[in-house]
């Protein structure tokens, strides 16, 4: 065995398991993508069981060989078994194995599949005694092997990230800190760098050849700067061992070597599905890979020999559906090629048909008794939708980008993605000049929409006036009640509550003429929440429920939350606390399970000030805290009633003078450094 001449990080969950396995089974294949540390994980388990084997254990490096008749010879020369006169080499080592007590590592099988799989059932069915670790991208394939896909190195959280000694045990940051030491002695793990040195870690996958090469570059780049050219990861990762074989040089030259291997048609599907960017299932990889020579039939096939071949992932989701990626290092790799080929624009423009065709399916669901499941949806599409509407715009495709716009504003509004929201669109009206007056109505509606959740009234009125002006002339009502409802919406945030409730009363009636019920609840209420802040609780408690009652009968939990969240307010506002704790922790619920977070940062304020009023002070810190926390990570609408920041203020200033600055601030900081679920829980703990 070569001696190492670098430390061995990690796998200290896997090691165990390995040498378990080898124990109770006879052949034993290590898998997974190039660069995921195959060879080196063999190797350490090949030292460690050194003394296990009565005939030692034998490393044979398959890596340079390219004909698959001279593997035998290969074998036999790591073994020192000569070959005999008139006698078939494979004979001959079969002879010399029978009685053998060892453990034969056989390494990077992949370009020689079919010579290895022959030979190692040949050795296994004649030697008894005889044990096989391989290391290849894809299994042998032979009775009775064991298929072990090497996972990528362990990661923290990026959101929660624990303290610089504990992240030193997640293996992928202990190894970019050791290679980074080993390249520049004095660099060190700190608190300024350690979210960046995470977030390159979680870039390249864990994958550890990918975390040597980045860490290899500390020596020219700051560590931020690296993270910023992991766009361009294949460029940047080029900075291996001179000595190493030329495919461990960079990761280039270890994808290329994998993708040589692969047939005509596997490259194919392989270029066309790197246009997912963050994964797919089965049925949008035969909508983007099918085409041309490649049948939709043989995309299932291929797809698999993918996996196989440990070029494409397929996970289990929470939901029991089997959903494919690529790390993104090799979807970089995958991208280059397809621009290399002529279907390139084909391909993504099969991507953005198959998109826009879910955001409109998921459009009617937003607000419904499905809306959990198809936000989780969005929420796991997103970076393909955002990859789908850029393409639209750059290709020119405005009508179909404002489509997608309309159909993904509701989305973009419940998880505050207002400024994407109204990038895209503004960059569609920019761009469309002879686009149709109904594209124009809806592209300028959520734009509209989304400067409004800004809190930029001065952009959102004219877009949603033009927005309104036009579905008017279209005599779309639909189009003419969602444009009257954000007007209004802007109109009350800015106290102009007259005209606000003139336009919020007219866009109730419409939604409910047309049978929308779900944008008839949201506006019946933003009008009790416009009453409420003029002081009239009965009109306010009156709307609201009407709203809540039509919300209930449809199951849109936005609205419901909305609802709650309102009437609590009213009953804190009567001093009705009982009243109100109730609707907080019943809102709270029905937030986190609907994932409302905006409402989950204010029903966690709301208990915050109940408690304060109580005397509860570091309790109602600790949830104030938690509520700025989850407020740092999302950008809150500014709708349909956000509580009176004034009185907020007051209400933290007498807390803070009841406990003692000091002491406060420790709860406050306690209670920011509470991941979401545990403030819930802390919450509902303390009023239940």
């Amino acid at each position: 065995l070569p001696y190492a001449r670098s430390s061995f990080v990690g796998r200290e969950r896997e090691m165990p398991e390995i040498k378990r396995l080898l124990a109770t089974t006879r052949l034993l294949t290590l898998t997974g993508t190039g660069g995921c540390g195959k060879t080196r994980f063999a190797l350490q388990i090949a030292d460690d069981l050194v003394g296990a084997y009565l005939d030692g254990v034998w490393l044979v490096e398959l890596a340079g060989l390219t004909d698959p008749m001279l593997v035998p010879q290969v074998v036999a020369r790591a073994l020192k078994v000569h070959e005999q006169p008139d006698s078939p080499l494979t004979d001959t080592l079969v002879d010399a194995l029978r009685a053998k007590r060892m453990l034969l590592v056989l390494d990077n099988c992949e370009h020689l599949i079919d010579a290895c799989a022959r030979l190692v059932d040949t050795i296994l069915t004649s030697c008894p005694h005889l044990r096989i670790l391989a290391t290849s991208r894809e299994a042998l394939g032979v009775a009775g092997e064991v298929n072990w896909r090497m996972p990528s190195l362990s990661l923290p959280d990026v959101g929660h990230l624990p303290s610089i000694e504990n992240l030193m045990q997640y293996e992928a940051v202990r190894l970019f800190v050791e290679r980074a030491r080993s390249k520049m002695g004095s660099f060190e793990l700190t608190p300024e760098n350690a979210r960046t040195v995470v977030e390159v870690c979680r870039r390249l996958d864990g994958i550890p050849l990918a975390i040597e090469l980045a860490a290899a570059r500390v020596t020219v780049l700051t560590v931020e700067q690296i993270a910023e050219r992991l766009r361009d990861s294949l460029g940047l990762l080029t900075a291996g061992s001179r000595t190493a074989t030329p495919r461990q040089q960079t990761m280039r030259a270890t994808l290329e070597w994998s993708y040589d291997l692969l047939s005509e048609q596997e490259q194919k599907l392989f270029n066309r599905l790197s246009v997912f960017a963050d994964g797919w299932m089965l049925e949008a990889a035969e909508a983007v890979g099918a085409g041309q020579e490649m049948r939709k039939e043989e995309v299932l096939d291929l797809l698999s020999r993918l996996v196989d071949k440990s070029l494409v992932v397929a996970e289990s989701g929470a939901d029991g559906l089997v959903k494919y990626r690529m790390l993104e290092s090799v979807r970089q790799y995958g991208r280059e090629r397809l621009e290399e080929s002529e279907e390139a624009e084909v391909v993504l423009g099969r991507h953005a048909a198959l998109f826009l065709a879910l955001a409109e399916q998921a459009a009617p669901e937003l607000n419904g008794p499905l809306q959990v499941q198809w936000r989780k949806r969005l929420d796991g599409e997103q970076d393909n939708l955002r990859a789908a509407i850029a393409w639209l715009l750059r290709k020119g495709e405005l009508e179909e980008a404002a489509r997608l716009g309309w159909a993904l504003w509701s989305f973009w509004w419940i998880r505050g993605h207002f400024t994407e929201g109204r990038r895209w669109m503004e960059e569609t009206l920019a761009k469309g000049v002879a686009m149709s007056m109904s594209s124009w109505a809806k592209a300028s509606f959520v734009a509209g929409m989304m400067a409004g959740g800004q809190g930029d009234y001065q952009s959102a009125e004219p877009l949603l006036e033009e927005s309104l002006s036009l579905f008017r002339e279209l005599g779309d009502k639909q189009g003419v009640a969602h444009a009257l409802g954000s007007a209004g919406l802007v109109a009350v945030d800015q106290k102009q509550y007259e005209r606000g409730i003139i336009l919020l009363e007219e866009a109730v009636d419409l939604f409910l003429e047309v049978g929308e019920r779900w944008g008839a609840a949201a506006m019946l209420n933003y009008l009790a929440a416009a009453w409420l802040s003029q002081g009239d609780h009965a009109r306010a408690k009156q709307l609201v429920e009407r709203g809540l009652a039509l919300s209930r009968e449809i199951g849109d939990g936005q609205g419901i939350s909305d609802a709650l969240y309102i009437l609590a307010m009213v009953a804190q506002a009567e001093c009705n606390h009982e009243q109100a704790r109730g609707l907080f922790v019943e809102g709270l619920k029905f937030s986190v399970e609907v994932g409302e977070e905006t409402k989950v940062a204010y029903f966690l304020e709301g208990l915050a000030a109940l408690a304060a009023s109580e005397g509860k002070v570091v309790h109602a810190a600790r949830l104030w805290g938690a509520a700025e926390a989850l407020f740092e990570t999302i950008e809150p609408a500014t709708y349909p009633y956000i509580p009176d920041r004034s009185l907020y203020q007051n209400q933290v200033d007498a807390a803070s003078a009841q406990l003692g600055g000091e002491a406060f601030e420790t709860a406050w900081a306690e209670g920011k450094a509470m991941p979401t679920e545990w403030a819930v829980e802390y919450a509902l703990a303390t009023e239940e």
